[in-house]
């Protein structure tokens, strides 16, 4: 189900049809370096990760994590959209991408998008991202769509600190 769509982007519902794809981005380079290894190597697990993850949270809240794709191809190049998780007061927002889709400003075109169906649409009163202080790149992306850095925090004691970022509506 479409949800979004920017100039050069499609953002829709994942589906286990998309497994594949969420397996091959789950395991590149970016997402192990600053998200972190979710330990799913087969497609099967990938399919599971899906219907628990992004399926569920869109059942539960009505919002998740969107697949990317462009829009003159439908090929899928990354994940953008909205999530509550635990550890985290607000809802936070968030994208990955295909390392070959980097620097092309697609994660700005689709935050922003994003963020504005937050506000507009979901009516939140308030948003949040989260990023690995190394991660220069995405930290540029999340300021640059108006968040600003609030504090550093843990999603969990054994887990290391990481950038919190807001704005309020």
């Amino acid at each position: 189900m479409k949800i979004l769509e920017t100039e050069r982007l499609i953002l829709r519902t994942i589906n286990v049809e998309d497994a594949a794809f969420y397996l091959a981005l789950i395991n590149s380079p970016g997402w192990l370096a600053y998200i972190g290894d979710r330990g799913i190597r087969t497609l099967e697990a990938a399919k599971e990760m899906v219907i628990a993850g992004p399926m569920a949270a869109q059942k539960r809240v009505g919002f998740s994590f969107y697949l990317t794709a462009l829009k003159d191809s439908e090929e899928p190049i990354g994940i953008c959209g909205l999530m509550k998780r635990e550890g985290l007061d607000d809802v936070d927002i968030g994208y990955a991408f295909m390392p070959e889709f980097w620097g092309k400003g697609y994660a700005y075109e689709s935050a922003s998008a994003v963020l504005a169906y937050g506000k507009n649409t979901l009516k939140l009163p308030r948003i949040v991202a989260i990023t690995n202080p190394a991660n220069h790149a995405s930290i540029k992306v999340v300021e640059k769509i108006g968040l600003k850095f609030e504090k550093m925090v843990r999603l969990a004691e054994d887990k290391p600190e990481i950038n919190l970022y807001s704005i309020d509506f």
